[in-house]
């Protein structure tokens, strides 16, 4: 099994004058919605790029006069990522900007599987046990019993809340989702069977939003088991987020200064692809084993030893596992290796990066035999 995560970010070039950009955000900026969708596996680790799409929006007057339908760039994102390697499958994962019939209605005819938040209180149909015909999604769902005890789970922080842990419930059901009264774009007008997972915290701490997550998936749930198995497949999608820090706080992508669009894009792409780098060595460093790990399981030999002879000298030992090597990268950038500092973040991992690839290049292009003497 292999997850796709799906989500947007904007990115921001304002201050370049280059033709081809779209208007974002409030409307007065300038640049790229950009859909990433990163594979990981089940675990959270990360896998590489599956698919890329630097998206313009057109002027709000001309979506005023020609609106798109809700959620294209998620069914082309979902649509464009390439067929799964031979004896795995593709699990597609987003937030509720990704619930979209038009992406379930491709999956349902194109054989992918999805686990995405409900964002749309829509019609159930009553042969699968949601309820009452004709009802809605939301209170079908909210008067299921739960499922087995509650289970702990650690919530990242986020803006204005800390990190804690919640003490989690889960409840879990077949639905029939009804054709839609209008069908649009590439919609079908067939009734979908799919399975719902409701996730919630029943007692949180006084003065905190309690935590609840509706999801809809066509990947069959039998068990309590299987429905929390959804929900850490849904959780996984803090790994997205941690690739737009990677990629906009590391790599600085928006400070880019190339001046036309048939530059910016392959430079956005390129980076595009050192930030999913960096997060996959960021990770592996995190990890029990970082400690005996072989270094160059994750990077070339050559980085290694450019890398230890920086920090060591000639004399220095090489044979480096991947926390000493994301140690010294850090340092290089500007991290102090303190106790105390933690393990290097994303611009002191980016800013020696960058210095690395020069040092690597100069004592590449030292090695290479000269002509005419010199």
């Amino acid at each position: 099994m292999i997850l796709v995560l799906h989500d947007d970010t904007l990115l921001d070039f304002s201050g370049l004058r280059v033709e081809g950009l779209g208007p974002i955000g409030d409307g007065n900026g300038r640049g790229f919605v950009a859909h990433t969708s990163l594979a990981v596996t089940p675990g959270g680790a990360t896998i590489g790029l599956a698919h890329q799409i630097l998206y313009v929006p057109p002027p709000k007057a001309a979506r005023r006069a020609r609106p798109g339908p809700a959620g294209r760039l998620w069914l082309d994102a979902a649509a464009a990522v390439p067929a799964a390697p031979d004896g795995k499958r593709f699990v597609h994962v987003a937030d509720r900007a990704g619930d979209v019939r038009e992406l379930f209605d491709w999956a349902d005819a194109a054989g992918g599987a999805y686990v995405i938040r409900s964002r749309h209180d829509r019609a159930v149909a009553a042969d699968l046990g949601a309820g009452p015909a004709d009802s809605r999604l939301y209170a079908a769902v909210r008067a299921w019993p739960a499922a087995g005890p509650p289970r702990d789970v650690r919530l990242d922080a986020r803006p204005g809340q800390p990190a804690r842990t919640a003490a989690l419930r889960v409840a879990w059901k077949p639905v029939t989702l009804p054709p839609p009264r209008q069908i649009r774009d590439r919609g079908r007008r067939v009734p979908l069977a799919v399975w719902v997972a409701r996730v919630w915290e029943a007692a949180p701490p006084a003065g905190v939003e309690p935590v609840e997550w509706l999801l809809v998936t066509n990947v069959p749930v039998a068990s309590a088991a299987d429905a929390w198995e959804r929900v850490d497949w849904y959780a996984r999608r803090a790994v997205i987020e941690e690739f737009h820090k990677a990629w906009k706080t590391g790599t600085g992508v928006e400070s880019l200064q190339l001046t036309t669009r048939a530059r910016l894009e392959p430079g956005v792409g390129l980076l595009a692809v050192v930030a999913v780098f960096l997060l996959a060595l960021r990770d592996a460093g995190r990890e029990p084993a970082a400690a005996q790990r072989p270094a160059t399981g994750w990077v070339p030999p050559a980085w290694v030893v450019v890398l230890a002879r920086w920090r060591h000298g000639d004399h220095g030992r090489t044979a480096w596992t991947v926390t000493e090597f994301l140690l010294a990268l850090g340092r290089l950038g500007g991290h102090q290796n303190r106790p105390s500092d933690g393990m290097p973040g994303w611009m002191t991992l980016w800013r020696g990066w960058s210095q690395l690839h020069i040092m690597v290049a100069v004592v590449a292009d030292l090695k290479q035999p000269r002509s005419g003497g010199t």
